[in-house]
């Protein structure tokens, strides 16, 4: 039997965008040829992941998960909403999910831990994306704890428990009743997924957002014709209110649309006896930000056949 290196899987598994395991595998079905390795790894359909990896995924699942004072959630992204539907896929974001809570929200941490199988995250990554047949990814991370109270999940219209397309986690810190923090975190979780705000309090907005923001509103209020320290006023008076609307403690309730969203923590604080704070939130959305490529089939199967397309045309009348 040949030796199999760890240089020889290494570059295997670079060459053909395989799993470690699958690579040693086929070094020793092989006897150590890097070429006839390659061909084996293709009758397998393992070495297709490569070429899908250049792939647009921008379908996939949100996943959320919570472990005593910690919670984390996880975005992962396939080509297509089939694949989210797939019980292959459906358990690998699952467990990921789970790996995110103890390594935090670092995708190449989470990437490099182990699974309960024993194979690395990626790994198990680079394999599906040759079984399932479409490009996936990690996207992003994140997790949230608590040294007292509770961080509460939701997830809405979960396509099975705790994996969606919108993902919510509320970080409350008190020494309040724990089914009264989790009442109070589902509901104003289900706001944070209508309401989507961009920031926990107002000085937590992205300053390039609010300047953007601003040269609208100044643009909107010259037009106006009033004297300058009138726009000033109008300018002011629209940043002040896009802050409130798009900051959470001041956001209405979606629920009685009149009741900030910090005095509803106030007064569950005091109905339930105890001061609760409401730290952070994570509001993950599937696919947001990712630009989805427009394809053209008829180009496509054009140019595989090396037929040129022939330019769109109208008949003259």
């Amino acid at each position: 039997m040949a030796d199999i290196t760890a240089a020889m899987v290494k570059d295997l598994r670079e060459k053909s965008g395989a799993g470690m395991m699958d690579c040693k595998k086929a070094l020793n079905e092989t006897a150590g040829d890097m070429d006839a390795a390659m061909d084996w790894l293709r009758t397998k359909g393992l070495a297709a992941a490569a070429k899908k990896s250049s792939r647009t995924a921008a379908e996939g699942l949100v996943g959320v998960a919570v472990a005593g004072t910690k919670g984390a959630a996880v975005e992962v992204n396939s080509e297509t909403d089939f694949v989210a539907k797939n019980a292959q896929f459906q358990d690998f974001v699952r467990e990921v999910t789970q790996v995110a809570l103890a390594e935090g929200d670092s995708v190449d941490a989470i990437k490099a831990a182990s699974m309960a199988s024993g194979t690395t995250v990626a790994e198990v990554l680079t394999n599906n994306i040759a079984t399932i047949g479409e490009n996936q990814s990690i996207r992003r991370a994140r997790r949230l704890e608590v040294t007292k109270g509770a961080v509460v999940p939701y997830v809405h219209n979960a396509a099975v428990p705790g994996l969606g397309k919108i993902g919510v986690l509320v970080a409350l810190e008190s020494e309040a009743p724990d089914e009264a923090l989790q009442a109070l975190g589902k509901q104003i979780a289900m706001h944070i997924a209508a309401a989507f705000p961009l920031a926990l309090n107002e000085a937590d907005l992205d300053a390039a957002t609010i300047e953007r923001e601003r040269a609208i509103a100044t643009e909107k209020a010259s037009e106006s014709g009033k004297p300058a320290d009138i726009v000033a006023k109008m300018v002011d008076g629209a940043i002040a209110k896009y802050r409130k609307e798009h900051a959470l403690v001041s956001q209405l309730f979606v629920i009685d649309g009149k009741t900030k969203i910090s005095d509803v923590v106030a007064k569950a604080g005091k109905d339930a006896g105890a001061e609760i704070k409401l730290v952070d939130y994570v509001r993950f959305q599937l696919g947001e930000g990712i630009e989805k490529e427009q394809s053209d089939f008829a180009a496509e199967v054009a140019a595989a056949s090396g037929v040129p397309q022939k330019p769109d045309t109208q008949p003259e009348a």
